[in-house]
C-alpha cells in the first residue's frame, strides 16, 4: 500500500488473520464488499518499505489481454430497475456496477500487480495477491484515516472528462449526485465527533475529475476501527442511500448479475504504529488466474441519464488501463 509519493509497505506471507486489529505491529485489513470475512485482518511474517515494487521482486511486464466486449443490455435493464425504485421512494441513490472482462497471456494476474504505475498524489496504490488470484488498483477514494480521536474521511462523487472542467463545476446533477455523498458522510458522522466539512473542490486525476470535499472529526471518544469501518462502509459513494438492510441486498444482487468482484469497492487498510488508514478498492483490477475483471461504479440518482453512466463507466476502466499499461 503507498499514499502518493510515499514509499510503499509490502507485507510478505505467510500471513496471520486474525478477527480484530492487533495491539502493536504493522497489519493489513483485507475483506470483501460486504465484510463477509470474519478474520480480515492479515498480519505478514515480514513487512518491507521501499521505493519500487522492483525491490520485492515485483518488476513491471508487457502483457496482453484479450477482452471481452461489454454490452450494455444487463446494466440497462440494473439503471432501469434503480429508476423504477427511485421513483417508488424505496431509494434516492444507488451505485451500480459494469465489469469489463479479459483473458491475459501469462499463467496469471500476480504480474500485474507490478505494472501498476507511480501515480503519486491524489491516489492510494493499494494491492493484496493470494495464490492466483487478487487485485491491485490506484484509488482517489479514502474511507478514513484515524490517529487517536483525530478521524479524516472524504466525499469523493462526481465525474466528468478532464475536457469539460468548466461546465462539470456547475452541472447540477453532478452536484446533487455529490451533496447526497458529502450530507450524508457528515449525519453519519455528527453523533460521534465535532466534524469541520471543507468546501466543494475539483479533484483532478488527469483524464477524470471529481468533486472532492474533505471531511475531519474530532471524535468525542476513542473509537475501535472495526466499529468505524461498519459505520462508513460502504460509503454513500459506493452504497445506496438511504442505507438500509433492503437496499444493501438489492444493492448486493445487482451487482452479482453484473458479474462484480467480491473486492471491487471494498474497505483495503494498513494499520501502522498505532495509525490506520483504509482506502475504498476501486479502480483497480481483479484477477483469478488468467481470468482478469475491471469493474466501475456510477452513481445514479433521479436526474442520471442512461447513456451518460455508460460513458462515466468506460472512462473509468480506460483510465484503470492506462494505469496498468493495457
Amino acid at each position: 500500500m503507498r499514499a502518493g509519493d510515499g514509499p510503499y509497505v509490502v507485507g510478505l506471507g505467510p500471513f496471520e488473520s486474525q478477527a480484530s486489529a492487533p495491539e502493536s505491529g504493522t497489519a493489513f485489513y483485507c475483506n470483501d464488499f460486504t465484510l463477509s470475512d470474519p478474520q480480515p485482518w492479515k498480519i505478514p511474517s515480514e513487512v518491507r518499505e521501499v521505493e519500487s515494487l522492483v525491490e520485492v521482486g515485483l518488476e513491471s511486464s508487457h502483457v496482453e489481454v484479450d477482452w471481452q466486449e461489454l454490452e450494455p443490455d444487463g446494466f440497462a435493464k440494473v439503471f432501469a430497475e434503480i429508476n423504477e425504485m427511485i421513483s417508488r421512494g424505496v431509494i434516492e441513490k444507488s451505485v451500480p456496477v459494469a465489469t469489463e472482462h479479459g483473458v491475459i497471456n501469462a499463467a496469471h494476474g500476480n504480474c500485474l500487480m507490478g505494472n501498476l504505475a507511480s501515480l503519486g498524489s491524489p491516489f492510494y496504490s493499494y494491492g493484496w495477491s493470494d495464490g492466483s488470484r487478487g487485485f491491485c488498483g490506484g484509488t482517489p477514494e479514502l474511507l478514513f484515516e484515524l490517529d487517536g480521536r483525530k478521524l479524516s474521511t472524504m466525499a469523493l462523487a462526481g465525474t466528468a472528462k478532464a475536457d469539460e472542467r468548466e461546465v462539470f463545476a456547475v452541472d447540477g446533477k453532478e452536484i446533487r449526485e455529490h451533496e447526497f455523498v458529502a450530507q450524508t458522510l457528515v449525519a453519519k458522522l455528527s453523533d460521534i465527533g465535532s466534524v469541520t466539512r471543507a468546501e466543494r473542490a475539483i479533484m483532478d486525476l488527469g483524464q477524470l475529475v471529481h468533486f472532492h470535499t474533505s471531511i475531519e472529526v474530532e471524535l468525542f471518544a476513542s473509537r475501535g476501527v472495526d466499529e468505524l469501518i461498519r459505520r462508513l462502509h460502504p460509503t454513500p459513494a459506493l452504497g445506496p442511500l438511504p442505507r438500509t438492510a433492503e437496499t444493501l441486498h438489492m444493492l448486493a444482487d445487482w451487482r452479482a448479475r453484473m458479474d462484480c468482484p467480491a473486492y471491487f469497492g471494498a474497505p483495503f487498510g494498513l494499520l501502522k504504529n498505532g495509525e490506520f488508514r483504509a482506502v475504498v478498492a476501486i479502480r483497480g483490477i481483479h484477477w483469478e488466474g488468467a481470468d482478469v475483471a475491471i469493474p466501475s461504479g456510477c452513481g445514479v440518482i433521479e436526474a442520471s441519464r442512461l447513456v451518460n453512466e455508460w460513458r462515466e463507466l468506460r472512462l473509468k476502466r480506460e483510465a484503470v488501463k492506462a494505469a496498468l499499461s493495457l
